[in-house]
């Protein structure tokens, strides 16, 4: 950080002190207070604390508040005036954390103070306002009231806070997630059944295929497959109303994964695979096209075809090698990614041997708090591989870190994938460590 950064940062502290009418000791009794408020007291004076707001602020060389005074002031400034939640940008708490990185502080700190006290919003039940922006909350009422006026401003403010719920996955349980993006596709909904301005339509069309393709994928890993088909539902309709084939592509794909692990049998799952392979192929991202031909070598190998799958891998592969530049969808899928359903087509038609080192390497590198679900999975199809390569010792060390962050998560794909590996280690059960395996398994996840 240069030094006109810290200065910055050391004048939006102060602007965020002032804005509320606190002199520096009141802002230290502040801070006291909530200390003791999330039950963190320390046993430091007023003075001694007023004189570290001071060094925060100073105009000549300023300091960055500790982690513990950082925790402290987070929660300080996450509540506004009004003692309500608020989290969106615009709101003290975005610009204490705009303030904290300018005095330096790191953005993976950042990240984990701001999932923090987005756990925090749901504990107290803020949800969707929350997310939003200050000046947000009266425009969405009246727009609910009143779809015709619905603005950008609205339209922007529902698209981010979709795209923080789905950046949060893995950092927070999938019920937590539920409640904040539940509101977002209440919204959707009834601005849909109304009169918004055509200009903004499409744009809604888009914003509501998101939400409820990321809330059907939220109710399946919940266990409520009847809220998620019916989200799926809607998604593949505002998809298709938004006239981007690529973005209904995405909608199969996320419903194919589901069904794979809800619907006996591969034909349902196929289906989907079969229409996202066919809109991915009608244009507009080279990404997407990779991500379905990818789900569908997985498809193919699971029903044993190893020629179509392997036809199947080779193309995801080419279009992944592709010039992806100014692709709109070009973060959505990586190589890391498609390791792992290399990893997979190994597995069922191919060599353990091979399937290892593929599922190895896609995990080391779905290092992500938002990957940290797909670890989760490929790690644990390392496990299989490792079983089938007549290691299962090793393969139930591996799997010891898939329960526990499957435990953490809530998250069901995992959880099916941990019963499957736990079944193929029965010719094991007399050992100690599958008793071991076994204990943690039930105590995690009750099975």
């Amino acid at each position: 950080m240069s030094a006109h950064d810290r200065l910055v940062g050391a004048a939006t502290l102060k602007r965020l002190r002032l804005a509320r009418g606190w002199s520096l000791a009141d802002t230290a009794r502040a801070v006291i207070g909530k200390a003791t408020e999330i039950r963190q007291p320390f046993d430091v004076s007023v003075a001694s604390v007023q004189r570290s707001v001071a060094r925060w602020e100073s105009s000549t060389r300023p300091i960055l508040p500790g982690d513990r005074y950082q925790l402290l002031l987070a929660h300080l400034y996450a509540y506004g005036t009004d003692g309500r939640v608020c989290l969106g940008s615009g709101s003290d708490f975005a610009e204490l954390l705009d303030a904290l990185a300018h005095l330096g502080e790191s953005e993976r700190r950042l990240e984990e103070l701001r999932t923090l006290l987005v756990r925090t919003a749901t504990d107290s039940g803020a949800g969707l306002l929350a997310l939003l922006g200050p000046s947000v909350e009266g425009a969405l009422s009246r727009a609910l009231d009143d779809p015709c006026r619905l603005d950008e401003g609205v339209l922007d403010a529902l698209r981010l806070v979709v795209a923080d719920v789905n950046g949060r996955v893995g950092s927070l349980p999938f019920v937590r997630l539920q409640i904040l993006l539940a509101p977002v596709i209440e919204s959707c909904r009834r601005l849909l059944g109304g009169s918004v301005p055509d200009a903004l339509r499409l744009g809604l069309q888009t914003v509501a295929a998101q939400a409820y393709t990321l809330g059907g994928r939220l109710a399946f890993e919940t266990r409520d497959d009847e809220a998620s088909r019916a989200l799926y539902a809607e998604a593949t309709n505002a998809a298709g109303a938004v006239g981007v084939p690529w973005r209904r592509s995405v909608v199969h794909m996320s419903h194919a994964l589901v069904t794979l692990y809800s619907t006996p049998g591969l034909g349902a799952a196929q289906q989907l695979v079969d229409a996202a392979v066919r809109d991915a192929r009608a244009g507009g991202s080279v990404t997407i096209r990779a991500r379905a031909h990818a789900l569908q070598a997985e498809i193919a190998a699971r029903r044993g075809a190893a020629k179509h799958a392997r036809a199947a891998l080779a193309l995801a592969w080419f279009d992944m090698d592709a010039d992806r530049d100014g692709d709109p969808a070009g973060t959505s899928f990586s190589t890391a990614h498609l390791r792992g359903f290399e990893g997979v087509t190994s597995l069922y038609v191919g060599d353990a041997s091979d399937a290892h080192d593929y599922f190895a390497n896609s995990s080391a590198a779905l290092r992500a708090p938002r990957e940290r679900v797909q670890r989760a999975i490929v790690t644990t199809d390392q496990a299989l591989a490792r079983i089938r390569l007549n290691e299962p010792e090793s393969a139930a060390d591996l799997l010891h870190g898939c329960i526990d962050a499957a435990s953490s998560m809530g998250g069901r794909v995992a959880s099916i994938r941990l019963k499957r590996a736990r079944r193929q280690l029965r010719p094991w059960r007399t050992e100690d460590w599958f008793a071991a395996l076994d204990d943690h398994l039930i105590d995690s996840l009750g099975a």
